[in-house]
């Protein structure tokens, strides 16, 4: 989420017009910077920052920018700026918790085209790919598709299928990924060590454009998605030899006001215990929605700890956008 100050691609690593089977220029100036400014008594502040910056890219011809969702959380305002250095400020009008999208509509025109949203679960492992962050060819980077597995994420976000490429883009933050194609069939969320080859090799993480088109039309209508919202605890937890540990909470959250504490272990949902960390969410995410009691069985120096968290909407927690 950092400038590119001055960082190009290698040109060996970079895309050539000759080297794709659609317009690279257009594909190229699809992908805009992105800066979001956040107050500092937002929520997310202290572990996302106030400062925000990585891509966002052109999906339809309105000017509706697809981007990770991290980005615009809680934002005050937004500036967009395409590769000829047209500027606008833009507007978040969703951010979804469950898939990590965000989407922008600019407030003017960046005149840029938009890309086609691709099918990224036709997307097959040892596919080429195109990773392309803002800036035109210096920072698009000719990769691969090594991986497409579950992901489970600390903060209670986990995907059934994420899409890993290498080499590593190292300003992966709502970058495009791009099928043979040309169309767009992922966003950029993280910076991952991936097993490569049998080797440990730097790579990135894509949030799947498929998992955008069934919810569209209810983000740009409602801003959210029509089924209720996930209980949210606010409890940060990683596995670690086997255990599943609490490694933060959210100040004035869920678990916190239960008494959750850091270096708990979570042994049980339920009555039942996890078998890893997306199962754990998904357990708690089976118990009901938003607001739903969730038990939890503790371990906390050796003994056990029954506790029940009154779950909350994630939403509620955080500052809302500002109307133009």
């Amino acid at each position: 989420m950092t400038a590119t100050n001055g960082w190009t691609v290698p040109a060996h690593l970079q895309p050539t017009p000759e080297s794709v089977r659609f317009d690279l220029r257009s594909a190229l100036d699809a992908v805009v910077a992105l800066r979001a400014e956040v107050p500092d008594d937002a929520f997310t502040a202290t572990v996302l920052g106030t400062e925000r910056m990585g891509s966002a890219v052109a999906i339809r011809s309105d000017g509706l920018l697809l981007t990770i969702g991290y980005l615009i959380t809680e934002a005050e305002s937004i500036w967009l700026t395409a590769n000829d250095g047209t500027a606008v400020p833009g507007h978040p009008l969703a951010v979804d918790f469950e898939s990590g999208f965000g989407l922008v509509m600019p407030l003017g025109r960046l005149g840029v085209r938009a890309l086609e949203l691709g099918t990224s679960s036709r997307a097959r492992i040892g596919d080429d790919t195109l990773v392309i962050g803002h800036g035109g060819r210096a920072h698009a980077l000719k990769t691969r598709l090594i991986l497409k597995r579950e992901f489970s994420g600390y903060w209670e976000y986990v995907l059934d299928e994420a899409l890993f490429t290498a080499p590593a883009h190292p300003h992966w933050s709502g970058t495009a990924l791009l099928g043979e194609d040309g169309r767009l069939i992922g966003i950029g969320s993280l910076l991952v060590q991936e097993a490569f080859e049998g080797e440990a090799e730097p790579g990135n993480m894509f949030v799947p454009t498929d998992l955008l088109v069934p919810i569209l039309e209810e983000l740009l209508t409602l801003g959210r998605r029509t089924s209720p919202p996930r209980p949210w605890l606010g409890m940060y937890v990683a596995e670690e030899e086997g255990r599943l540990l609490v490694v933060g909470l959210a100040e004035r959250g869920p678990a916190s006001r239960a008494g959750v504490r850091l270096g708990d272990t979570v042994i049980e949902v339920s009555g039942e215990r996890p078998a890893g960390l997306a199962d754990l969410f998904r357990r708690v995410w089976r118990q009901g929605p938003a607001g739903t009691e969730i038990p939890l069985a503790l371990g906390r120096k050796g003994t056990r700890v029954a506790t029940r968290v009154r779950s909350g909407d994630r939403a509620d927690f955080l500052k809302k956008p500002r109307l133009h």
